[in-house]
This record gives C-alpha cells, sequence and structure tokens, in this order.
C-alpha cells in the first residue's frame, strides 16, 4: 500500500511540476517582445512582380490577385517570373539591426495562396514554382540567428488559391478558383500541416503571426480553424513562441493596424503599420514615413506601453527599396544614441499625454522625449509622487545634472538653451529610492 501511495505521490508532484513549468513558460515568452519594442515586419511575395500596376491602374499591392480579380491560373504566370536574385538575407537583417530592430516577422504565405518556403505540401512555392528555386525563409532565419534577432513568421490563415478553402469564408467571397465541393477540415489539416513545418525546419520562432485579413465575416473563426487544437499544437513544438491574438482566441497581444490607440493599454499591444501606404511592394507609392514621423510613433506607441512592427515590401528582385534603408538608418541612428528609452520600458505612469512630447518608464527612472523644445527651457511633470534624485540628458554621456526642482506633486526640469536633438531630445530622470508598497 505505501509503494501505492508514494507512487501516487511522486505522479502528483510529476503533474503538479509539468503544470507550473507550463505556467512559467507562458509568463515567461512574453518577457523579450516586452523588452523588444520595435520590429521590422516585410510583406514579400509573387505579387511584388507586378509592381502595383495592371491594366493602366498602379494602386496594387499584395492584395493585387483578388483586388484585380485574378484566377488562379492567371495569377500563377507571376511565380514564373519571380527570381530574386539580389535578395540577401544577412543584407535584411542587418538593416534590421541598425536600425534597431530587435526582431523580424516575414510572410511565409499571404493570402494569395503562394508559400515562400519549401513546404512538401503543396508544390505553389517559391522553391518548386519559381525560376530562383531556394528557400529564403531558412537564410532569414539564419541570419537573425546570427545578429540576435527574434525569427518569426507570418502565416495567412485564408487562402484564395487552395482548392479546398471555400469562398464563402473569404474577403466578399472572393477565390481564384472557386471549388463548389471545398473541404475546410481538409484546409484546415493542410494548414496545421504548414505551420508544423514552420515550426520544425526553421529553428526557434518568436511569434506566430496569423492573419484573416477580414475573412470569416459572421462566422465562429476559432471553431472554423480548429484554432484550440493549433495552440495547443504549437505550444507543444516550441513552448516559448508568441501567438497573436488573430485566431480570436488565446493570442497573446493585441494587433492595431495603422493605427495607434488613444491611450495606454493594460495589455500586451503591437502596433503593425506600413513604411509608405501599401504593404507589398508598389513601385509608385513614394509617401514615406520619413525618420521624424517612425521615431515619433514609436515612442509613443512606447509610451502607451506597446511595440511597433514597421513594415516593408521588398522588390521582386530582392531588394528592400533604397528609401526604406535610408530611413531605417536614420531611425538606426537616434537609436543608437537613445535605445535606452525605449528598449524594456513601460508605459508612463501618467495617464494624459504632456504638451511637449511622450514619457516611457522603468522601475527607477523615467524618460522624458521632448519632441518640442519649450522656449521657457521648461519641463513640467505632475502626477509624480516620489522623490527625485537626478535628471541628465541621455545623449550626455557626462550625465551632467540638470537643474531640477522637486514639486508638490511631480517636478520640473530646467533645460539647456538647444535641444541635442531636433527630432526628439530624451531627459532622463532617476527616482530617489524605492517605491512605496
Amino acid at each position: 500500500m505505501r509503494i501505492k501511495q508514494n507512487r501516487f505521490w511522486m505522479l502528483v508532484t510529476l503533474i503538479v511540476s509539468c503544470l507550473c513549468a507550463t505556467a512559467t513558460r507562458a509568463g515567461d515568452r512574453m518577457e523579450w517582445f516586452n523588452k523588444a519594442r520595435f520590429g521590422m515586419f516585410i510583406h514579400w511575395g509573387v505579387y511584388s512582380v507586378p509592381a502595383g500596376e495592371w491594366r493602366g491602374k498602379k494602386k496594387y499591392a499584395e492584395w493585387i490577385m483578388k483586388d484585380a480579380k485574378f484566377s488562379s491560373s492567371e495569377y500563377e504566370k507571376f511565380a514564373k517570373q519571380f527570381n530574386p536574385v539580389q535578395f540577401d538575407a544577412q543584407e535584411w537583417a542587418d538593416l534590421a539591426k541598425t536600425a534597431g530592430m530587435k526582431y523580424m516577422v516575414i510572410t511565409a504565405k499571404h493570402h494569395d495562396g503562394f508559400c515562400m518556403y519549401d513546404t512538401k505540401l503543396t508544390d505553389y512555392n517559391i522553391v518548386k514554382a519559381t525560376p530562383y528555386g531556394r528557400d529564403p525563409m531558412k537564410a532569414l532565419a539564419d541570419a537573425c540567428a546570427k545578429d540576435g534577432l527574434k525569427f518569426c513568421i507570418y502565416y495567412s490563415v485564408v487562402d484564395w488559391h487552395h482548392p479546398d478553402f471555400p469562398a464563402k469564408y473569404s474577403q466578399k467571397g472572393y477565390h481564384g478558383d472557386p471549388n463548389s465541393d471545398a473541404d475546410m477540415d481538409k484546409y484546415v489539416q493542410y494548414m496545421q500541416g504548414q505551420v508544423r513545418e514552420l515550426l520544425t525546419d526553421y529553428g526557434p520562432i518568436g511569434i506566430m503571426w496569423f492573419d484573416g485579413g477580414g475573412s470569416f465575416k459572421g462566422v465562429d473563426r476559432t471553431k472554423l480553424l480548429h484554432a484550440r487544437n493549433l495552440l495547443d499544437m504549437i505550444h507543444e513544438l516550441q513552448p516559448a513562441c508568441l501567438v497573436n491574438n488573430r485566431l480570436e482566441i488565446g493570442g497573446d497581444y493585441g494587433t492595431p493596424e495603422q493605427r495607434i490607440p488613444g491611450k495606454k493599454q493594460e495589455t500586451a499591444f503591437e502596433v503593425c503599420m506600413t513604411l509608405n501606404r501599401h504593404w507589398g511592394y508598389n513601385k509608385q507609392d513614394k509617401q514615406w514615413k520619413e525618420a521624424p514621423e517612425v521615431i515619433h510613433k514609436l515612442v509613443d506607441i512606447c509610451s502607451k506601453g506597446g511595440n511597433f512592427l514597421l513594415n516593408v515590401g521588398p522588390t521582386p528582385e530582392g531588394l528592400i527599396p533604397a528609401d526604406s534603408i535610408r530611413i531605417l538608418k536614420k531611425v538606426g541612428q537616434w537609436m543608437d544614441v537613445n535605445g535606452e528609452s525605449i528598449y524594456g520600458t513601460t508605459a508612463s505612469p501618467l495617464d494624459e499625454t504632456p504638451p511637449w512630447g511622450r514619457i516611457t518608464a522603468k522601475p527607477d527612472k523615467l524618460y522624458l522625449h521632448v519632441f518640442d523644445w519649450p522656449k521657457d527651457r521648461q519641463v513640467t511633470v505632475s502626477g509624480i509622487n516620489r522623490k527625485i534624485k537626478n535628471a541628465h540628458l541621455l545623449a550626455d554621456k557626462t550625465a551632467t545634472p540638470l537643474e531640477m526642482d522637486q514639486l508638490d506633486d511631480g517636478f520640473r526640469v530646467s533645460l539647456p538653451d538647444k535641444a541635442p536633438d531636433s527630432v526628439d531630445s530624451v531627459v532622463v530622470v532617476e527616482y530617489a529610492g524605492k517605491p512605496a508598497k
């Protein structure tokens, strides 16, 4: 009897240990994400071949298959022209690192169904269906590992090409080759098989970034996609892998698109946004967000507790556009000096947005991001009930203290005559002692 009892308690201990380990993994897997704050999104596929233009219209990008109403057979011709011989995975990873980004999310499969990796589940992929014949995902995974970036994968749960994806669940019922006998359960098996490949063959994956593109209107996508089974498989294969919220179940963080929340958020989020007006490559699109705007958006997002996932759309030759490179390098120059005020920070402790800029925080300090240098050279912060030890400009390597006054409900810092940075000058304010419990 005692032996049986011992075995029983050994089993209980093992189960409890496993549950605790799972809970720890669930909590710990967000740690890198909350420290990173800045990542590169990449929309790249055969849709880059027409470069946004078709039959005189120049408004297209990654949705060209649907927007121009291609049949699957017509659209497949772009794959035969897709030969990105100038693609250099290390250059892409190096650019992300230079810009101050800490992770990369790349489209393994977009809504058009074309696979940008060496999947064994369809020949409609870059290795088998293009002259290029190589796997850029593998090269990018290796390049990111070399540069210390988290490699992450975008995967569309919609497929305008696969015969078993029902058109009725797609955006406005579109499909390149609609099939009245389409079987959603068969498509789900295909999707799960591809996710398994991506989580098995490309090393550690930081995020599985799912997207539906506004599909599944009026239906329960979590049930249709067997999303719980999919999540369980992901966490079984790679327990540390994050999953965004677009399966509408079990998401680790939110994904506001092309907009920044108006106030700080209580839960983790990541703003995804384009560097110009399109996600995929459009050769006519020159409406760039210049470096000052990118920096201000990054700081604004971080001040509300979020991450910024900024997109580039490479050319069919495999090049990130020159203007994207120019802008990201300038952002990187600012990050080289001021990255401390971004990485590992939390939202501003204040509910109100200061008139002169934004605030990011760490447990022992605040970072005052001064966008508009005040004429009276005074920055006042109210609503802080902790004693301040000192303040200095982050760009000042000597950390020369700035004149400062402690107020009843905050503090005031006197700034130099001239801003050290015309875009965002950061003032570090250090607390004295630990916060009251």
